[in-house]
């Protein structure tokens, strides 16, 4: 690492991706989400959150599920295939809109500046031509980046939040609707600013906020638009639209209703069921035909001709009728699309190495200074691109020889892609008549009119020209993605892709002499082989290029193209959305755990340390737990004094084999009781009751600061704690790891609402006199409930009780202290778990498990660990 400080180069194991290192405290590196390894390698941060995919069957949820019956669940699944059809619906309305004025702007932009280059070209004014240009791109790719400080996670593609939220992690703001407007406008301007990025990506992104927020009838942006709408408040329904929202966005986008669905299967969805799969294919079509239907309305003015099934479409692959010899692919071309499929791994990796260094360097230097640098770093993008493009196409274009079938209308694609399309997007810049300028047929013209010029185009392209299109377009594509602006990248790496098959094609045919090859097929084989090098997918891919060339015979050869790729890609790294993922430090479920950590039992991986509360708390204990603690979930317990002699032996406490050492333990009670010392800050004074209509007043004996009072009993020896008091913080290792009898599991969210809503009773009082619940006031406040430290504690009165157990689940999924790790890993990502409690064999909770603790840095770690103990 020392050889290569201060430079910048590519290591994935065949080659090196170093940079120079900055010096940071410890502290720093855990906020950043780093760590001092020498392949410096972010861990995932433990500050996000886990969704409740869950349920929690509690008191107010069995009282629905008893006015549940047979006509009352057939409206709910009735309601259900409704919202997933306007889901549908909704995305391709949004496609629709992005399309528009993506053509219109682009249309605009071209039209003027090719008619100042073709004037100009005579007067020797071009500079005037490239400032038209300039002009146009950066006040687009301005907006864009504006419209990103506005909501920074409209930023990118948005797959890779998408993927971690239907893995089961919350993303703040990922399924705003104002993160939809920035994303939805902001990607009509970076597409038309002329930077290398794509509607694709986005519009996936578009459609599960569409799929999120639709079925809620209200957004935290529009707090005054409210509808009593009483269905889908939970995170596992929101899951399952959203699911359906991101597949009808790969459908709106490509035109593969197939396709989107299998893509949220196959990358975003951890958790799938049978009855989900209808839906989503439902949602996927919906939005499939009603992009059709408006695209080909106001396109060709033929409204129910269903002609332009996406944003993106291939067109058909055809041969010539005049060409006998010609074949859209042979058996011995697989050998050929296999080494292809090799490259274009190869190319991936390379991709993705040098996008995660400009990643790094951009939280490092970038990010972190005032919100302008980010646009300027947009404005410098856009400013060298249009540079790169103009002078390449006006210098390192060739003059070519158009072929006849140009000229009087080629046969090779009918339907979708007319002969005038390609046509009319042929450039002779600076080219005499009969002749076509190729590098700027390729770089002036819209990315989906380039990769079209590449498929079909009879004409011939430079192999010069196309290693230079690929290299110029490689490198500024790997610079744009990663910028503050909406970003997909689908389409530039099909069109880098094509470029390297179509010189793969013209190699072929010129110098190796294999006259029947189809160079349309080259280029869509090269085209798969560099985006699955890119993003590692292979079947939703294959699925939805052949969906998008409405060519089955494309199957086999595609389907082995993206396989080779992306085994050699995942030799020398991960795809580019689980990089991404891995920089933001999110902790990602894989789908199954490796071999080798099998070796690990739930004991060596869960939370020994726990936070706990009992069946009656008081107020007063509940609230300095839920303002010292940031955990989203608390066990509830009573004490097992029977096994206390057994349990603690001198220094080390030994329970059903598990060891725990005291400074680990001292430490992290250290860090909780600094953190505790909040509370001090809240007098008590202020306190009053929010129950008082249950009770009688009474008068203190002693006018002191009830809050000081119960600080200060935190500090009180183990025997003499009264059992509707919960744990301290500050309580030593003998106090915190006695024996406990597990009855449930209370969320935070329903401790806070609880509080809120002046749940309680009086030590006078029964439990039974305690205020009830429904299951829809409970769910009131979602999908962003109150929090702890918003509450007005001069609404509480301390020593009032609260009965947690109406509504804790008391059957929440456990495991058992020996099980092995592939089993608790498979229970947690398969039932979507938020909180997997470990308990022994007599009923005593010992540890929790959530998802940090099963992520691959963490179990690595652990398995470190148990290396070095045997």
């Amino acid at each position: 690492m020392a050889g290569c400080r201060g430079s910048l180069c590519c290591c994935c194991r065949w080659c090196c991706c170093c940079g120079e290192r900055e010096t940071r405290t410890p502290e720093e590196l855990t906020i950043l989400g780093e760590t001092q390894e020498e392949e410096d390698e972010i861990l995932p941060r433990k500050d996000y959150e886990s969704l409740d995919y869950d349920r929690c069957i509690n008191d107010p949820y069995l009282e629905v599920l008893e006015t549940m019956d047979n006509k009352k669940g057939r409206r709910y699944e009735a309601v259900k295939w409704m919202m997933v059809f306007a889901i549908g619906v909704c995305t391709g309305l949004v496609g629709l809109l992005v399309d528009f004025f993506v053509r219109l702007f682009t249309q605009l932009k071209f039209g003027v500046v090719q008619s100042s280059v073709e004037e100009c070209s005579q007067k020797g004014c071009l500079a005037l031509s490239l400032l038209e240009l300039l002009g146009f791109n950066l006040t687009f790719v301005f907006l864009a980046s504006l419209l990103v400080l506005i909501e920074p996670v409209a930023a990118g593609s948005g797959i890779p939040e998408i993927k971690c939220y239907l893995n089961g992690v919350k993303v703040p703001g990922i399924v705003r609707l104002r993160t939809l407007l920035c994303k939805v406008f902001g990607v009509l301007f970076s597409v038309a600013g002329g930077l290398f990025v794509g509607k694709e990506g986005p519009m996936i992104h578009s459609g599960a906020v569409v799929g999120a927020g639709l079925p809620q009838f209200q957004s935290i942006s529009l707090r005054k638009i409210q509808f009593n709408f009483p269905y889908f408040r939970s995170d596992r329904d929101k899951r399952d639209f959203v699911s359906a929202g991101a597949a009808a966005g790969v459908a709106a986008a490509f035109g593969a209703p197939i396709g989107g669905t299998l893509f949220s299967l196959e990358e975003g969805s951890s958790f799938w069921n049978q009855g989900l799969t209808w839906k989503v294919l439902f949602c996927s079509m919906s939005a499939t035909f009603t992009l059709n239907f408006f695209r080909s309305g106001i396109q060709f003015g033929s409204w129910g001709s269903f002609q332009l099934p996406g944003l993106l479409n291939f067109g058909e692959f055809k041969c010539s009728d005049s060409d006998k010899k010609c074949h859209l692919w042979t058996a011995m071309d697989l050998g050929f699309f296999v080494v292809m499929g090799v490259i274009g791994g190869l190319l991936g990796a390379t991709f993705n190495c040098l996008n995660k260094r400009l990643a790094k360097y951009r939280m490092r230097n970038v990010h972190p200074k005032p919100k302008l640098v980010r646009v300027l770093e947009s404005l410098l993008v856009s400013l060298v691109t249009t540079v790169v493009v103009s002078v390449a196409s006006m210098v390192l274009g060739e003059c070519r020889q158009m072929s006849s079938s140009s000229q009087v209308g080629n046969g090779s694609f009918q339907l979708q892609v007319t002969s005038e399309d390609v046509n009319s997007s042929i450039k002779t810049f600076f080219c005499p008549n009969d002749t076509y300028n190729d590098m700027a047929t390729l770089f002036f013209n819209p990315q989906e009119s380039a990769i079209l010029q590449l498929f079909h185009q009879d004409g011939t392209f430079s192999p010069i020209t196309l290693g230079l299109f690929f290299v110029l377009y490689f490198l500024l594509a790997c610079w744009t993605y990663g910028i503050s602006v909406p970003s997909g990248l689908f389409v530039p790496s099909l069109l880098c892709g094509a470029a390297f098959g179509r010189l793969v094609a013209n190699v072929l045919k010129s110098y190796i002499g294999l006259g029947h090859i189809y160079s349309g097929t080259f280029a869509l084989i090269g085209a798969s082989a560099f985006l699955g090098g890119v993003v590692r997918m292979t079947i939703s891919l294959t699925v939805i290029l052949i969906e998008s060339t409405n060519e089955i015979t494309y199957g086999l050869p595609i389907m082995i193209t993206l396989m080779v790729a992306k085994w050699t890609g995942d030799f020398f790294n991960k795809g580019i959305y689980d990089i991404h993922v891995g920089l933001r430090g999110v902790p990602l479920l894989e789908w199954e755990t490796e071999v080798e950590m099998d070796k690990l039992r739930a004991s060596d991986v869960m939370e020994p340390n726990l936070t706990y509360v009992y069946p009656h708390t008081r107020i007063q204990s509940l609230v300095s737990i839920l303002r010292t603690t940031v955990h989203h979930a608390f066990p509830v317990v009573t004490e097992n004094r029977g096994n206390e002699k057994e349990f603690m032996k001198g220094n080390q406490l030994i329970s059903n084999n598990i060891k725990f050492k005291k400074s680990s333990i001292l430490t992290r009670a250290g860090e909780q009781r600094r953190r505790s010392q909040s509370m001090k800050s809240y007098p008590s004074s202020e306190l009053r009751n929010v129950c008082d209509e249950h009770v009688a007043p009474e008068e203190p004996a002693e006018k002191e600061d009830l809050l000081q009072q119960m600080l200060d009993r935190r500090y009180t020896p183990y025997p003499n704690l009264y059992p509707d008091q919960s744990p301290s913080e500050d309580w030593t290792m003998e106090e915190r790891f006695r024996p406990l009898t597990f009855h449930g599991l209370i969320l935070r969210s329903q401790l806070v609402t609880l509080l809120v809503r002046g749940v309680c009773y009086s030590e006078s009082q029964s439990s039974a006199s305690q205020p009830r619940l429904s299951y829809a006031e409970m769910a009131e406040d979602y999908p962003r409930y109150p929090d702890i430290h918003d509450l007005d504690l001069t609404l509480l009165n301390p020593r009032m009780i609260v009965d947690v157990t109406p509504y804790m689940n008391p059957s929440p999924f456990t495991v058992s202290p020996n099980t092995h790790v592939s089993q608790v890993f498979n229970l947690f990502r398969t039932m979507g778990l938020r909180h997997l409690p470990v308990v022994n064999a007599v009923g005593e909770i010992v540890g929790i498990i959530t998802r940090h603790n099963l992520t691959y840095e963490f179990l690595q770690a652990r398995l470190r660990q148990h290396y070095q103990t045997l």
